[in-house]
């Protein structure tokens, strides 16, 4: 019944180029098409080290966790932090590859696969969704690390639709929150939406003693945006670098680690909560610090 509905759904859109269809009317009848369900969670994740997809320690277990907790999604839509595009793409192949986008790590970390399905229906659907931005499709991508190493522990057998939506890394931090606002409807077809990046991610000053200290600027970054975050501040999480100056430089030298929580922020509603996990620090300068929303 599933595989029958989503086909109808991934054929309306050329249906509606094909006969002159409105694009609105094309996007009511997809969204139509694609059964309802209660509202999913949204939620950020801070992933890490790539070997937490396949080590024994607390992030793992907790991605683990989470996977038997919150609802089984329909689908997947990842923001991750390790897709960067000129313009906003999302992915739409019915078969995604597992992408190895690191290196120094073992061979067991390379030898895994993640061979979830895509979603090219739910992908036409997204890419409607959105009139902030022209979305375009990508068939080239596929699942980079920080989608499934989470997923991995997350969703163990891959059957759960997977897609991913890429970040023009030249765009101002409203952008991608509006962008966020704009995925709201997925959540009542049933899609997870999961950004991944870390909420402090200086990898420059990265401590490999294997010791517990934590730099005052990461802490001062982190206690901030969570403080702005239980308070519903988006506005001040939207201009933290003018706010935070030299602190949200060191946090971020390059953003790119930030930009999917803004695309989770932006889809929270008003009477939503924010429930964090794995909040604490790895290697002095990485916050793990993760939520879920809902």
């Amino acid at each position: 019944m599933r595989r029958r509905t989503l086909l109808k759904a991934g054929g309306l859109l050329a249906f509606a180029q094909f006969s002159g269809m409105s694009t609105l009317k094309a996007l009511e009848s997809l969204g139509n098409a694609l059964a309802p369900t209660d509202r999913m969670p949204v939620m950020f994740v801070g992933h890490g080290n790539p070997m937490n997809a396949i080590e024994d320690n607390s992030y793992h277990r907790s991605w683990q966790s989470i996977g038997k907790t919150i609802p089984k999604p329909q689908a997947i839509l990842s923001v991750s932090a390790h897709w960067i595009t000129k313009g906003t793409k999302v992915t739409s192949m019915s078969q995604p590859k597992t992408i190895h986008d690191f290196g120094g790590f073992p061979k067991k970390l390379f030898d895994q696969q993640y061979p979830a399905p895509g979603s090219p229906e739910f992908a036409n659907f997204t890419k409607e969704l959105v009139t902030y931005s022209h979305l375009q499709t990508d068939e080239t991508w596929g699942l980079d690390h920080g989608t499934w190493s989470v997923l991995l522990p997350m969703y163990p057998l891959a059957n759960v639709p997977a897609y991913q939506l890429s970040l023009d890394y030249d765009q101002p931090p409203s952008y991608h929150y509006e962008i966020g606002k704009q995925l709201g409807k997925l959540r009542e077809k049933g899609v997870l939406i999961m950004g991944s990046g870390n909420l402090v991610h200086n990898l420059g000053k990265v401590d490999w003693s294997g010791g517990n200290n934590v730099y005052d600027w990461a802490r001062e970054f982190d206690a901030k945006f969570t403080d702005w975050m239980l308070k519903g501040d988006h506005t001040s999480i939207l201009n933290y670098q003018k706010i935070l100056g030299n602190t949200a430089t060191m946090a971020h030298p390059s953003y790119d680690h930030l930009l999917p929580l803004f695309y989770i922020l932006g889809l929270q509603q008003k009477n939503e909560q924010i429930t964090f996990f794995n909040d604490q620090f790895d290697m002095a300068s990485i916050s793990m610090r993760s939520m879920v929303i809902k």
